[in-house]
């Protein structure tokens, strides 16, 4: 059977990306935070592991970088971005399994990644407008800090 959304379609673009982890735990935090705190409702979304991450510059990271790259240069150009927006998130396993990092220095870690990504970002897309913020876990919440890029 087939299912209908009850949330109306929208055309208009909002001319902005978000690029964040894929963790099944923080998809609907992000989107919240996206739609209510920054006011992007239907933003583009890059997601995969470590999502910013891979704009650091990691040779575990190459592949994933290459495509993050490819697809950000069709959403400038298709969709006609002019803001992105770069979350990473408090206990990333990426950070972990993949970087093999103790986890007392993911956000030290994590913090300088955005800042280099940002740079990234903008040397290969030439997007202007380029945001950052660490999702911190404060009890049962996860809290957007911002970071400066």
């Amino acid at each position: 059977m087939p299912f209908t959304s009850q949330i109306p379609y929208e055309a208009a673009r909002i001319r902005a990306a978000a690029i964040y982890c894929s963790d099944g735990r923080i998809g609907a935090q992000c989107d919240d935070f996206l739609t209510n705190g920054l006011s992007l409702p239907r933003v583009d979304r890059v997601c995969l592991p470590g999502g910013p991450a891979c704009l650091a510059g990691y040779p575990e990271a190459t592949l994933a970088q290459q495509g993050v790259v490819d697809e950000l240069h069709f959403l400038v150009e298709a969709h006609g971005l002019d803001r992105v927006i770069l979350v990473a998130h408090q206990a990333c396993a990426f950070y972990g399994a993949r970087l093999n990092l103790a986890e007392s220095r993911f956000k030290l870690v994590q913090e300088a990644d955005l800042v280099r990504a940002a740079a990234f970002v903008h040397q290969v897309t030439k997007v202007e407008n380029i945001e950052a913020f660490f999702a911190r876990i404060d009890g049962g919440a996860l809290v957007f800090d911002p970071v400066k890029v």
